[in-house]
C-alpha cells in the first residue's frame, strides 16, 4: 500500500556483490551492450560506467557518480539525506550503464516503504530484477541502508526558531554566521518619507534602505575591489535617478563609473551571463534581452575584466528532451561584493572590509522603480530613457505607456556573510573567469580586516545569516571530490558533476520550521510535478520535483489536522514577462494552475476530514499579482506615435493598466525568519544542476517569535511590503495567521482586481495587491472567474496552455 513520507530519507548505496558470471566484463549482460554499442556507432571497446539512482515511485530523488572501472563489483559507498513529501509503495533503486548512446538499465531493487515507514534501520542486500520482476543473470544483489524521519521526529519541527543557538540549516556548503548585519530593500528606489510609521521592539521604527543609491555608494567608494554578477548587467543606465536626492556622480552610467574605478587601478570583475548561447525557441518569446554582447563591447580595450560566461550545467554535453543542455540555462545569481570603509566611517583608520549584495535585482535596464510603480507619469522623467515593455510586440517610448513596472527584494550583507559571497564569486570566476587576476586578500592583510561579527552579540539589531546555492561544479571550483566530504557539505552526485541545491533545502526546512504564517513573493510558482493529476500530461515526464509547494501543502494540512491557524500567502506577477499568448508563457501558466490544483486538492481534502467543508480554502491559501491603473492627468508626456490598432498594447494604453512585474524572490516565515536571492519557485532555480542562484537566509536572535511576536526588522519589512501592495496598514495585519487578517486582505484583493479589469476608470487604483484571478471549484479543480478567461486586454488564457513543441524542461 501507498504510505506518505514526509520528512528525511537517509539512505546509503554501498555496492553490488556480482553483476555477471565471468571476468573481465566482456561476456554475458555487459557483452552483448557492448557489441552493440561498438557496432551501432564504431566506438572502441568501451567500459561500463556503472550508476545508481533512488526513486520514491516515479521521483528522482537521488543519484550517486558513475563507476567506470569496476564493471563486476561496482563499490559506490554514497550517503544522501533526502528530503520527501511523496506518497510512495516502494523505494526503488535503479542500475543503469551509461554509455554513448544514453542509458542501459540493468535492473532495479525495491524496498517496501511499509518496512521502513515507523523508522527502523533497514540494512540489506536486495535483489536486482529486469523489467519483468525477474531477477537478473546471475541473481546480482545491492548493498543499500536505508532510515526514514517523519517530520514529527524533527526536532524544528512547528517550533520556529527556538533559541539564539539554532545553528541554521544543516548538511550545507556554508555554515551560518554570528554577528551580521543586513539592510532590506524593497524595489530599487524608495522616495523619502514613503512608509508610514512601522513600530517595532524596544520603541524603535521601521526605517527603509534605499538599494541602487547604496550599491551606487559602494561602487564609488570601493578601493580594490568591485565584483559583479549578473544575468544581466548594462553598462547605459544610472543608479542615481530622484531629482530630491541628488548624489555627485549620480548622473553617471553605471559603465562610465566601473571603468572610471578601473582606471583608478582598483580591480573591476564582471562575470555575465553569455546570452549568445540561449535557446532561440524562447528569445521569440519575448524572454530574453541581456545586452550581454553590449557590455561586453562597451568595455573592451578598458581597464575592466568583462567575461560572458555560458552555464555549461552538469549534463552540458547531453540532450535531453531533444535540446542541448548547455544552451537552455543560465547563469542567474545577481551579486555585487566591494571591500568598504569600517563601520562608522572613520577616515583614521586604513582597513577596509568587505561587503556584499545579494538578491533579485541585475544592473539592467527596465529595473528601477519605486513603489509607487507608475505606468505613465515618470516617461518624461526617470523611465524616459529606460522605457522597459517586453510584453508586447513593437512597444516604445514613441508610442507611450503602459511600460512595465518591476518590484524587486534585494538585501546587504555586512559581516563574516559577507565573505561567503566573495568566496562563491572567486570559485565561479576560478572555474569560468579563465585569468588569475582576482585580487589576493592575503597580500592585503594589512588593510582588509579578516571575515568578523560587525555588531556585538548582545546588540539587539545583530543578525545570523547563512549562505544558500543552487550550483554545480561546473559553475563551481573547489568542490570536495570525495563522496563523504561532498555528502557531509550537502552536495550531491550529478550525472558528471557534484551539485549543491541548499536553496532549496532551506526554503524546505524554513516551511517545516513554520509556526503560524509563510509570505512568499515569487517571480514563478510551479513543482512538485510527481503530485500532479495526469489529465493531459504524464507527472513523471515533467521532473519538476522540487518540493517546495507540496511542503507547503502538507504543513497547511498538518495543522488543520491539529485544529490550529495557518495562512499561506502567494504574490506572483500576473503571468511571467514576455508576450502572454506566446507558447511559453502559456506553458509556465498551465504549470502554474497544476501546482496550485495539487495544493488546494490536498487543503480541501484536510478540511473536509476535519468537517471544516463550509470554510473557504483562500483562508489558508491564497495568490494574489500585482497591478496598476492611472487616470490621465495634465502634463503628462505626450507620444508623437500610436500602437498598432487592435493590439494589446493599445487596449492597456486605453484602459491605463497594467500588471506590476513581480520579480522578487523571498520568504518571511512568522516574521522571524527571511530568504531573499535570486532562486525562483521553479526547477530551474531549485535544481542545482539547471540555472545558477545565490540566496541568503537570516533571522535577528534578538526578534525570535518565542513568548510573543517577532517585532524587528522582517517584521518591519512586511508590513512596509503590505503597505506598498495594499495602500493601507491595519491592526490585524499584525498577526497573519489570524483569519481576520487573511479575509481582509482577500477582501481588499478582490475589490482591487474588481477595479483594475472593470470597464471605466474614476481614480487611480488605491492599492497595487490584486486577487490572483482564478476560482476554486469544490473538490479543489482551478477554474475561470466568470467572465476571465483571459488576463485584461490581452487574448492570453489566464489558465495557461499544454505546448506541444516546448519541452517541459525549458518551461519548468
Amino acid at each position: 500500500m501507498e504510505f506518505l513520507l514526509h520528512g528525511r530519507l537517509h539512505a546509503t548505496i554501498y555496492e553490488i556483490d556480482s553483476l555477471h558470471g565471468s571476468e573481465g566484463g566482456r561476456s554475458g549482460f555487459f557483452g552483448k551492450i557492448l557489441a552493440n554499442v561498438e557496432e551501432t556507432i564504431g566506438v572502441g571497446k568501451g567500459e561500463p560506467e556503472l550508476y545508481a539512482t533512488i526513486d520514491l515511485e516515479n521521483a528522482r530523488v537521488g543519484r550517486t557518480r558513475k563507476i567506470t572501472n569496476e564493471p563486476n563489483n561496482p563499490k559506490w559507498h554514497e550517503s544522501f539525506h533526502i528530503y520527501c513529501g511523496h506518497m510512495a509503495k516502494h523505494v526503488i533503486f535503479t542500475v543503469k550503464d551509461d554509455n554513448p548512446i544514453g542509458a542501459t538499465l540493468i535492473g532495479r531493487a525495491y524496498i517496501p516503504v511499509e518496512d521502513i515507514f515507523h523508522g527502523e534501520e533497514v540494512d540489506r542486500w536486495v535483489e536486482i530484477l529486469d523489467t519483468e520482476k525477474k531477477p537478473i543473470d546471475g541473481g546480482s544483489k545491492i548493498h543499500v541502508k536505508l532510515q526514514y524521519f517523519g517530520v514529527e521526529k524533527d526536532k524544528n519541527w512547528n517550533r520556529g526558531i527556538k533559541s539564539v543557538k539554532f545553528p541554521g540549516v544543516p548538511y550545507t556548503f556554508f555554515s551560518q554566521r554570528r554577528g551580521c548585519k543586513v539592510s532590506l530593500y524593497q524595489d530599487a528606489h524608495i522616495p523619502g518619507n514613503f512608509v508610514p510609521k512601522i513600530p517595532l521592539a524596544g520603541g524603535k521604527h521601521y526605517e527603509t534602505s534605499r538599494c541602487w543609491e547604496d550599491i551606487f555608494d559602494a561602487i564609488t567608494n570601493a578601493k580594490h575591489l568591485i565584483y559583479i554578477t549578473g544575468w544581466s548587467v548594462y553598462a547605459e543606465i544610472s543608479l542615481v535617478r530622484d531629482s530630491r536626492r541628488p548624489k555627485e556622480g549620480g548622473d553617471v552610467t553605471i559603465g562610465e563609473i566601473l571603468k572610471k574605478k578601473a582606471s583608478e587601478g582598483v580591480k573591476v570583475i564582471l562575470l555575465v551571463w553569455d546570452d549568445r548561447t540561449s535557446v532561440d525557441l524562447l528569445k521569440q518569446d519575448g524572454l530574453m534581452a541581456t545586452h550581454d554582447e553590449e557590455t561586453e563591447n562597451f568595455f573592451k580595450g578598458t581597464d575592466v575584466n568583462c567575461v560572458l560566461c555560458p552555464r555549461n550545467p552538469d549534463d552540458g554535453g547531453s540532450i535531453v528532451q531533444n535540446l542541448q543542455v548547455s544552451t537552455m540555462f543560465t547563469h542567474h545569481q545577481k551579486i555585487v561584493v566591494v571591500d568598504s570603509e569600517m563601520p562608522g566611517g572613520s577616515s583614521r583608520t586604513r582597513s577596509r572590509r568587505i561587503v556584499s549584495f545579494v538578491g533579485g535585482l541585475d544592473l539592467c535596464d527596465g529595473r528601477y522603480d519605486t513603489p509607487f510603480h507608475s505606468l505613465f507619469r515618470t516617461l518624461d522623467t526617470a523611465h524616459h530613457d529606460d522605457f522597459h515593455q517586453p510584453n508586447f510586440t513593437g512597444a516604445a517610448i514613441t508610442k507611450g505607456g503602459p511600460r512595465e513596472p518591476w518590484h524587486d527584494i534585494h538585501c546587504r550583507l555586512e559581516g563574516a556573510i559577507a565573505w561567503d559571497v566573495l568566496y562563491n564569486f572567486e570559485q565561479r570566476w576560478n572555474r569560468q573567469g579563465g585569468k588569475d587576476i582576482l585580487v589576493k586578500i592575503r597580500d592585503l592583510d594589512d588593510i582588509i580586516i579578516p571575515p568578523s561579527p560587525v555588531l556585538f552579540s548582545e546588540d539587539h539589531d545583530s543578525w545570523n545569516v547563512q549562505l544558500f546555492r543552487s550550483i554545480d561544479g561546473g559553475a563551481a571550483a573547489a568542490f570536495p571530490d570525495s563522496p563523504e566530504a561532498a555528502a557531509e557539505a550537502g552536495l550531491v552526485s550529478g550525472k558528471d558533476n557534484i551539485i549543491d541545491r541548499s536553496i532549496q533545502d532551506a526554503y524546505i526546512h524554513a516551511i517545516r520550521r513554520a509556526k503560524d504564517f509563510i509570505y512568499i513573493e515569487n517571480q514563478y510558482f510551479l513543482g512538485s510535478s510527481f503530485a500532479w493529476s495526469a489529465d493531459g500530461i504524464k507527472p513523471e515526464e515533467i521532473n519538476a520535483l522540487h518540493l517546495i509547494p507540496k511542503e507547503l501543502s502538507l504543513k497547511i494540512v498538518s495543522k488543520i489536522k491539529a485544529g490550529e491557524r495557518f495562512t499561506v500567502y502567494v504574490v506572483v506577477p500576473m503571468w511571467p514577462e514576455g508576450i502572454p499568448e506566446s507558447g511559453s508563457v502559456q506553458a509556465i501558466l498551465d504549470w502554474q494552475r497544476r501546482t496550485m490544483e495539487m495544493m488546494y486538492k490536498d487543503v480541501i481534502k484536510a478540511l473536509r476530514e476535519k468537517g471544516l467543508e463550509e470554510e473557504d480554502p483562500r483562508d489558508y491559501l491564497t495568490f494574489f499579482c500585482l497591478g496598476n491603473r492611472e487616470v490621465k492627468k495634465d502634463g503628462e508626456y505626450e507620444p508623437t506615435e500610436k500602437p498598432e490598432p487592435d493590439s494589446d498594447y493599445i487596449r492597456a494604453q486605453e484602459a491605463r493598466r497594467f500588471m506590476i512585474y513581480v520579480h522578487t524572490k523571498m520568504m518571511i516565515v512568522d516574521d522571524e525568519y527571511i530568504i531573499i536571492g535570486s532562486a525562483n519557485i521553479n526547477q530551474r532555480s531549485m535544481d542545482g544542476a539547471r540555472d545558477s542562484e545565490i540566496a541568503m537566509g537570516g533571522y535577528q536572535p534578538y526578534h525570535l517569535s518565542v513568548r510573543q511576536p517577532a517585532r524587528g526588522q522582517i517584521h518591519g519589512f512586511r508590513m512596509s511590503l503590505w503597505y506598498e501592495h495594499l495602500g493601507m496598514l491595519d491592526e490585524t495585519f499584525l498577526d497573519p495567521s489570524c483569519q481576520e487578517c487573511v479575509k481582509k486582505v482577500n477582501r481588499v484583493a478582490d475589490k482591487y482586481w474588481d477595479l483594475y479589469s472593470s470597464e471605466s476608470l474614476e481614480h487611480d487604483l488605491p492599492g497595487h495587491l490584486l486577487r490572483y484571478p482564478i476560482g476554486i471549484a469544490s473538490q479543489g479543480d482551478i477554474t475561470e472567474l466568470p467572465g476571465c478567461e483571459c488576463f485584461p486586454d490581452t487574448k492570453a488564457r489566464i489558465l495557461g496552455t499544454i505546448s506541444d513543441y516546448m519541452p517541459p524542461i525549458l518551461t519548468t
